[in-house]
């Protein structure tokens, strides 16, 4: 089964659910990988700060040589890590992903955060006074410039960004040669980001939602909220429609045009993430429903990097240049 597709504005297709490999252990992030390929997934969600990419790539070499599966089926994105943001370090890492990965190219590369960490062999350097991340002051458009040229000399095949705000992508799309072809973003129905996807599709910016099914954690939560997969309204449309919980997360956020990357390395949920979300539409009234939840709740706070100013969202999400 091949599934319903996106079409980037660099012209190629890319696949409306894919396998999240973030917080998936090395042990176990190869047999995923293979499993998902059985399953029919042909999109990968990758990153070198998820130290798992040298196992993901082990998984599809094994695929492509059983035969069960050709690289040009396959749509691979990685991202570029914050410790890697000066210009002259960007080959470098993007051809690191590719030696892991086994692979020529890569489908898309993301620049995962628009903040730039101090270089070196620590990818997460902090301050031992404060627990603070150790900035360094590189610009993000200098980052992106270095990455256009990895299109141009054909390591990667499209570019585009993750975890920026509406301020951080008008001024991308005002100076770059390569205008991204992709955001992802943390989104689910407690963080709709509404204005944000629109500026993305009114410049041809796909979107890719990452936690589509919450988190385990809620560093927002008040007294009486549910996790996301709990919420009565999310559990009653699942009801209504003989579904989990987590095939309408993925149904509403598909249905309006959202890429998804559920992580799982079950191979059950795989097989349900991936082929139990197209055979049925959910209502008007229930994606209203669902669309009610927005409280602004993120998950994914990023308070490390609290005071660099490139920071997405410390402020608030249209705070920051």
């Amino acid at each position: 089964m091949s599934t319903p597709s996106f079409l980037l504005s660099s012209g190629k297709n890319m696949p409306m659910v894919g396998l999240g490999t973030w917080r998936s252990p090395p042990e176990v992030a190869s047999q995923a990988v293979k499993d998902a390929i059985d399953i029919g997934y042909r999109h990968f969600d990758c990153a070198h700060i998820y130290a798992n990419e040298a196992h993901v790539g082990v998984a599809i070499r094994e695929k492509i040589q059983e035969g069960v599966v050709t690289r040009d089926e396959l749509f691979i994105t990685s991202k570029l890590w914050n410790t890697f943001h000066k210009p002259e370090l960007v080959r470098e890492a993007c051809e690191t992903s590719l030696r892991d990965l086994g692979l020529d190219y890569l489908d898309l590369y993301l620049m995962h955060w628009p903040m730039a960490y101090k270089s070196g062999n620590n990818l997460y350097p902090t301050c031992p006074d404060t627990g603070k991340a150790v900035f360094e002051d590189i610009d993000y458009i200098d980052t992106w410039r270095a990455m256009e040229e990895l299109v141009d000399c054909g390591l990667v095949h499209a570019i585009g960004v993750s975890n920026f705000n509406e301020k951080q992508i008008n001024r991308l799309l005002c100076q770059a040669k390569l205008k991204p072809v992709m955001l992802q973003i943390e989104c689910h129905p407690y963080l709709r980001q509404k204005s944000l996807i629109t500026l993305c599709y009114d410049n041809a910016i796909g979107v890719t939602a990452y936690s589509s099914l919450g988190s385990g954690h809620t560093p927002y939560e008040k007294p009486g909220s549910y996790p996301l997969l709990q919420h009565p309204i999310v559990v009653s449309v699942a009801e209504k429609y003989g579904r989990t919980p987590a095939q309408v997360l993925l149904r509403f956020q598909t249905q309006s045009g959202i890429i998804v990357i559920p992580r799982s390395v079950n191979k059950q949920h795989m097989h349900d993430n991936f082929k139990r979300i197209w055979d049925f539409e959910l209502a008007t009234d229930d994606v209203k429903a669902i669309d009610g939840l927005d409280c602004n709740g993120r998950f994914m706070t990023m308070k490390a990097a609290y005071g660099h100013p490139h920071h997405p969202f410390e402020l608030g999400q249209n705070s920051q240049k």
